[in-house]
């Protein structure tokens, strides 16, 4: 098709969306009734539904879906493959996505049954769908399917060689996703990944995420005396294994919020001028991002905005502590040993292994002769970013653009999305993260919801970019 024709076969697409969107969420609705929960075994035979009801919705349109089981770690649920490739020398897309979801703990804060779906007006006369996994991301997945199922519909194809591939582990681990990409490398290739697990950053203003933080983790315990020790015998002349974590801990910052292990920041760029400036308009104060969590001042490096600390600059955070006496009441004892939980978010340009090492030497150098210390690590994936010199990045935009009325944004993450970095290590793909998730969807939470425009409109910028992506050559 030419451009001009590709213009005319998606109004009529656009318009089959808009009349037909009761039944694209009554399927959403069959999808949420299951209890996919991949991290409890109880519902493995959950998660295979799941599985076999998105291989048979998307062979109803016409794909070729087949499960895939995997066979590296546990627990094993099985990975969704679909392909539809006539459209022959056309840009090739691979779709990822997850059919699992987080556990339903408490029970008692939800307001319904979290596996009963219902569409909920909020006082704002927005409407919400509300059940788990409405956001993460089963009502993701499913604005691609239905806006692959309308051109199918309406034209009979799909104007772009689709490849789909949903995991059942992302929400405990995905340890099978990495080897399964590897295996099935030279089915999977195609020109450009598409991963829609993330949000946009208003209400208002699509986007893409073009950068993503990795992580670095590491526990370590601090040991001192052969046991606990009675304060007053031996207090001031024995080494406190709290004190000294205390003490190294508070030494991986100064007081301008840089971390200062040598060489932490080497490596590392800042976002243009104008990204900064696209963000600013965002997030015009610090309170834009952190007022939600009841705080207003940026904590972070002081030449930093609180949403660049979090989506372009890497941190050292502190996620657990412990040691001594913890129980009610007082205990005069010094313990024998002090453990804290220390994680690094990386960005591009730093290596996990080189943060880990010079964190470790850190440690070792603020140690007195009676101190010792264990590590143990905990994972380590380098930061992720998009090449601004893609060719399907700009189209992308453009379609977002056009659907939304606002002009689209690139956007980062402050957290980790592995499979973005996995494709490419195993595929060579860029991953283009578009998602229509709210701050407010309450995802890993009880009443987890999505809204109706976000599903709504997310099914038509699909609908738009699978056109722009057409054309892109």
């Amino acid at each position: 098709m030419t451009t001009t024709s590709h213009t005319s076969a998606l109004d009529a697409v656009l318009s089959h969306i808009d009349t037909t969107l009761d039944a694209s969420v009554e399927r959403l609705f069959s999808l949420l009734r299951i209890p996919s929960i991949s991290t409890q075994p109880s519902h493995a035979a959950d998660c295979r539904e799941a599985a076999e009801w998105l291989q048979a919705d998307m062979a109803s349109m016409g794909l070729t879906a087949d499960i895939r089981e995997v066979r590296w770690a546990a627990p094993g649920h099985p990975m969704v493959v679909a392909h539809d490739t006539t459209q022959a020398g056309k840009p090739h897309v691979l779709f990822y996505g997850h059919y699992d979801v987080q556990p339903t703990d408490p029970e008692n804060l939800w307001k319904a049954p979290p596996f009963e779906p219902r569409l909920v007006e909020e006082p704002s006369g927005r409407k919400v769908i509300v059940a788990r996994g409405a956001s993460d991301d089963k009502g993701q997945v499913m604005t691609f399917l239905e806006a692959c199922r309308a051109w199918k519909t309406v034209h009979g194809s799909i104007p772009v060689q689709v490849s789909v591939l949903l995991e059942g582990e992302e929400e405990c681990g995905g340890s099978n996703l990495l080897p399964f990409l590897q295996e099935n490398a030279a089915e999977l290739k195609a020109d450009v990944a598409l991963v829609c697990d993330t949000s946009m950053a208003d209400r208002q203003t699509p986007g893409i995420t073009t950068s993503l933080r990795g992580m670095m983790a590491e526990e370590i315990i601090i040991e001192c005396a052969s046991h606990d020790l009675h304060s007053g015998i031996y207090g001031n002349a024995a080494a406190n294994p709290i004190a000294l974590l205390c003490q190294i801990l508070a030494s991986l910052r100064d007081a301008d919020g840089r971390v200062t292990l040598p060489g932490f920041y080497d490596g590392i760029q800042d976002p243009s001028p104008e990204t900064r400036a696209q963000w600013k308009t965002l997030f015009p104060d610090d309170a834009a991002l952190l007022e939600e969590a009841g705080l207003s001042v940026a904590a972070g490096e002081k030449d930093y905005t609180a949403i660049e600390q979090t989506w372009c600059r890497p941190s050292c955070e502190i996620n657990g502590i412990s040691g001594g006496y913890e129980g009610e009441g007082f205990k005069t004892v010094l313990p024998a040993k002090a453990m804290a939980k220390v994680s690094f978010r990386l960005v591009p340009g730093q290596e996990p292994d080189k943060i880990r090492e010079t964190f470790r030497a850190h440690v070792n150098a603020a140690l007195p002769a009676d101190a010792k210390v264990t590590f143990t690590a905990h994972g380590g994936s380098p930061g992720f970013e998009v090449s601004r010199d893609s060719r399907f990045l700009a189209p992308t935009l453009k379609a977002l653009t056009d659907e939304w009325g606002i002009p689209a944004a690139t956007i980062g993450c402050g957290g980790s999305i592995p499979v973005a970095g996995e494709v490419r290590d195993a595929l060579g793909l860029d991953a283009l993260m578009v998602g229509f998730a709210q701050s407010d969807d309450r995802i890993h939470s009880p009443n987890e919801q999505y809204g109706l425009d976000s599903f709504h409109k997310g099914v038509r910028s699909w609908a738009r970019i699978i056109a722009s992506l057409a054309d892109a050559g």
